[in-house]
Parts: C-alpha cells; structure tokens; sequence
C-alpha cells in the first residue's frame, strides 16, 4: 500500500465522517436555521474530502474532471442555497425566538 492510496483513504474517511455528522445534525437540531447550518457546512467539506480522495485514486483518469466540476458546482449552489431557504424560513417564522441577535430583515425602523 504506498502513500497515495493512504491519503485517499484518508481523505474519504474523513470526508464521509463529516457528512454522517451534518446528516446527524439535520435530524437532530430544533429548528430551520441551524439544520441549515448542519447541511451546508459540514456536508460541503464532507463532499470536497471525498471528492479529492476519490480523485487522488482515480488520477491521470479522465473522470478527475467530473469530479471536480462537482466540486465547484457545489461551491457554487450551496450558499445561495443556504441563503435561500434561511430566508424562507424566516418569512415564515420557522425560528427558535431569541435566537436572532440581529434583525436586518426586519421591518421595522427601530434599533
């Protein structure tokens, strides 16, 4: 077993560690807002690990290329993503009260 095949071992153990861990997350937090937290960060880091681990063991191989345009297209969606249902969550009150330090969406003038 020489080093390569160690480091992309590694690599996907971690990475699939990660994304267990967001997977645990999303079932066990209360509420939208920090589900959102729990699949958009770790999972990403996650997906990124195992996709450079897998890339390491296909290398020289023409899919490495699939491989990172998924990568890039994860970076690219999964904070708009984010973004998207953090708003619609709070549009629809689907958040712990106190929760909130500030309130920039907030319709009100006051401070």
């Amino acid at each position: 077993m020489n080093l390569w095949h160690a480091l992309a071992g590694a690599l996907i153990l971690f990475g699939s560690t990660l994304a267990l861990t967001a997977a645990i997350g999303i079932v066990r937090f209360p509420d939208t807002l920090t589900r959102m937290h729990a699949a958009t960060k770790p999972q990403v880091i996650g997906l990124i690990l195992v996709l450079a681990g897998a890339a390491i063991q296909l290398r020289g191989h023409a899919n490495v290329w699939t491989l990172v345009l998924v990568g890039l297209f994860t970076l690219l969606t999964a904070p708009v993503i984010a973004h998207l249902i953090g708003r619609t969550a709070y549009r629809e009150q689907r958040y712990r009260d106190g929760l909130l330090r500030v309130n920039a969406l907030r319709d009100d003038d006051v401070d």
